[in-house]
């Protein structure tokens, strides 16, 4: 007989990590409206990105008077604008054109030529993201946020001075002021981003041609998935990292997996390796190689090199020292339980905060941030925030890795199914894969769920629910998945973490 989710929970609490909050009260104005410069908001959001535009919005549906100041000019933030969604974009159209090329004819569709038209395919992205930045704005009004362009400085707890984007300034006053100004591309010493040989990720967004040779420094969800774009449109892409493994964050036996599926897509791997030096030449790229741990250089060549080795918060010119706002020694803003800083009605939330510096945890932050703020209760478990990577196959995980359960020292179980016994997958001929559960061995609660597969960040989400709820492997395995399904992977590999599969 099947044991209740809740029973389970009760079993075990050994990793539950949510924090419950308090529910202390703020006195605010219940008013909503447009603001001028010499009104009071309730709410003043600095950063439009995910987490900004959300947390303004939110606010403002709270009957919060709300002011968002963003200094691009359009709403959305590197996401949308130079980051998810033009490279979710660029990820589907050059995955068509892949699949042109060799999968179409397995299926009976067969053409004599396909080529690239890059400068179409950049144009349906663009479309894409402006569609969706105007989109946020038409929200705003819908909700009455007042929207200022221009960027933003404290000149006070309670005062932001706003230089526009039409060249005038004006001052945006708030009893509450959220810092939600996102990340910048992390630079390594001695390496200059010009956008065109040297570029980021905004700039490989943007190339105008295909290049034949493209370097990538940095094996991580930004690097693999550009890497995955313009190797599929023809480029030779070798991959340059200076730790032992790809996605240091992905579980291990999944990892390998994943490594072995790009490298048959010929993405090539230079692990335990460090960039010494990247120096234009002509109109190529040179870069210098040398071990981690220390040895003999090398030479590499590219036609463009992309730096993607991580991210960093973007506080510059916010005049936080000005205020008195404390940071880390990594440039992130301290905040409490509450989002709160050590500055009385200031907040922070997103990527200048600790926490993973992915969108949808700074929109999740957001709105916690403005319960808070209104009096009521917010919450976010960042152990339970999901992780994709949108290459192809993507890989998607939520929870803990099998390295962390042998780390903490818990018998556990583990269930696995391979895409390759899955009907779905196998009849559209897209079978690369597998669903990884690991569950509590004494009370099957489940504790990480890994999944590679086409669309496994869909999928990932049935196994979020789960974990937020604390599902047993037997509670997924005993759930009815409508057939055929990709998702039916998940029930057989928690059929197979508590009893035993069907299919298998």
């Amino acid at each position: 007989m099947a044991i209740a989710s809740l029973a389970r929970r009760k079993a075990s609490t050994i990793f539950s990590s949510r924090y419950l909050y308090s529910t202390s009260k703020y006195s605010f104005s219940v008013s909503r409206g447009f603001a001028s410069g010499s009104d009071e908001n309730d709410v003043v959001v600095i950063g439009g990105g995910p987490g900004g535009y959300v947390a303004a919005i939110k606010a403002a549906q709270l009957g919060l008077k709300t002011t968002c100041i963003e200094k691009r000019g359009t709403l959305g933030g590197t996401c949308l604008n130079v980051g998810c969604i033009p490279s979710k974009a660029l990820l589907h159209s050059s995955h068509m054109y892949h699949e042109a090329q060799h999968s179409f004819a397995h299926h009976g569709v067969k053409f004599s030529s396909v080529e690239v038209d890059l400068p179409a395919m950049m144009a349906q992205k663009n479309k894409a993201v402006a569609g969706l930045t105007r989109g946020i704005e038409g929200l705003f009004k819908k909700n009455k946020v007042n929207y200022v362009k221009g960027y933003g400085k404290f000149l006070s707890p309670s005062e932001v001075s706003v230089d526009t984007l039409e060249g005038g300034n004006t001052v945006v006053k708030g009893k509450n002021i959220i810092i939600a100004t996102g990340s910048d591309v992390k630079s390594l010493p001695g390496l200059t981003i010009d956008e065109k040989r040297i570029v980021s990720s905004t700039g490989a967004l943007a190339l105008t041609e295909v290049p034949k040779k493209l370097v990538v420094i940095g094996a991580g969800y930004i690097g693999l998935e550009m890497g995955s774009v313009w190797g599929r449109l023809g480029s030779e892409v070798t991959v340059v990292e200076f730790a032992s493994e790809i996605v240091p964050t992905m579980d291990g036996e999944v990892r390998k997996q994943f490594q072995r599926s790009l490298e048959k897509q010929k993405m090539k791997f230079m692990l335990k390796t460090k960039v010494v030096s990247v120096d234009t030449v002509g109109d190529g790229v040179k870069l210098t190689l040398e071990p981690s741990a220390g040895g003999d250089q090398t030479t590499l060549e590219a036609d463009v090199v992309l730096v993607s080795a991580g991210r960093v918060p973007f506080t510059s010119g916010l005049g936080l020292d000005k205020i008195g706002v404390e940071t880390d020694k990594a440039g992130r803003i301290l905040v409490n339980e509450r989002f709160a800083s050590n500055v009385p009605g200031v907040y922070a939330i997103g990527d200048v905060i600790p926490g993973p510096m992915l969108a949808h945890k700074a929109e999740e932050d957001g709105v916690a941030c403005v319960e808070f703020i209104a009096g009521k209760e917010g919450h976010v478990d960042y152990d339970l925030v999901p992780g994709v990577v949108y290459t192809h196959p993507e890989v998607a995980s939520v929870g803990k890795t099998e390295e962390q359960v042998k780390a903490l020292g818990v018998d556990y179980r583990v269930g696995k199914f391979p895409f390759l016994a899955n009907s779905r997958a196998k009849a559209i001929d897209d079978a690369e894969g597998i669903v990884k559960i690991l569950a509590e061995k004494e009370t099957d609660k489940i504790l990480g769920v890994h999944i590679m597969s086409p669309n496994a960040g869909e999928l990932i989400h049935e196994a979020v629910l789960a974990l937020h709820y604390g599902a047993s492997s037997e509670d997924i395995a005993r759930t009815c998945h409508a057939h055929p399904t990709m998702s039916e992977a998940l029930k057989e590999a928690a059929m197979a973490t508590y009893d035993k599969p069907i299919h298998i």
